[in-house]
């Protein structure tokens, strides 16, 4: 790492996505932020669905995305740590966002020492849920013999039908839905259940689009990171101070 200190956290861009604010203004106001945290970071997690849908062919990507991807290299080129968590939407990487942007992906949930504290980070998706049917639509999305049969669909198909998918999903419909309580948020169940088996500091999750950071059993906290389409937050820390921070359109 560089001898900068700071390590922010962010998730659920959904660039790409037509609801909410217009897409190219929120893959703008990402790179506002991107540049507003380059000079004094060492690290940025960002935790999942960055894009609001991402099916990476062998030799075929998505179409757009320039800017934000031409920031990202940038920063890892100046020597940047920029860890990229999938969601639920952006599950189907290859090796073109490490290898060509430099990224380091996380396809599972992390447990890592930063600057001192223990974090827990994951994007979130099914974790402390007890959906049955949400669980299902995980594995699907997941099984490599229904990913190599969507593969074998010619891109303008696959992609096509994963862009009409993604925007009549919940998110498209209906955006996020309130707190529930700590009691009946899954993550929160989740977070709790694991603060009984190990010591973590701070849970850091996506997903839920919803902003909080609320304190667990012990001395742990949790954030969930909110959504870039609506109120754009992040979290940042610099080894002895955690903020969960706005980063407000114009």
């Amino acid at each position: 790492m560089s001898e900068n200190k700071n390590i922010y956290f962010a998730s659920d861009f959904h660039l790409g996505l037509g609801a909410g604010t217009d897409p190219r203004d929120r893959e703008k106001h990402v790179v506002r932020w991107l540049d507003s945290v380059k000079d004094d970071a060492c690290a940025i997690y960002l935790v999942g669905d960055l894009f609001d849908f991402w099916w990476e062919y062998k030799k075929v990507v998505p179409k757009g995305f320039t800017r934000f991807l031409g920031k990202i290299s940038e920063m890892t080129d100046a020597g940047i740590e920029i860890h990229f968590f999938t969601g639920n939407h952006d599950m189907w990487i290859g090796n073109y966002l490490s290898e060509e942007c430099g990224m380091i992906l996380h396809t599972k949930p992390l447990t890592v020492d930063l600057q001192g504290k223990v974090f827990h980070i994951a994007h979130g998706e099914g974790l402390g849920s007890d959906d049955r049917s949400y669980h299902l639509l995980l594995w699907i999305f997941r099984n490599r013999f229904l990913r190599f049969l969507f593969s074998s669909l010619h891109p303008a198909i696959g992609i096509g039908l994963g862009h009409w998918w993604s925007l009549n999903s919940r998110l498209a419909k209906s955006y996020s839905k309130p707190f529930k309580g700590a009691g009946n948020e899954s993550l929160f169940r989740y977070a709790n259940k694991l603060v009984e088996k190990t010591m973590i500091d701070y849970f850091i999750f996506g997903h839920r689009h919803i902003a909080i950071d609320h304190n667990l059993k012990g001395n742990s906290r949790i954030f969930i990171l909110g959504n870039w389409f609506d109120a754009p937050v992040f979290v940042s820390w610099d080894g002895k101070s955690i903020i969960l921070n706005e980063f407000p359109y114009y």
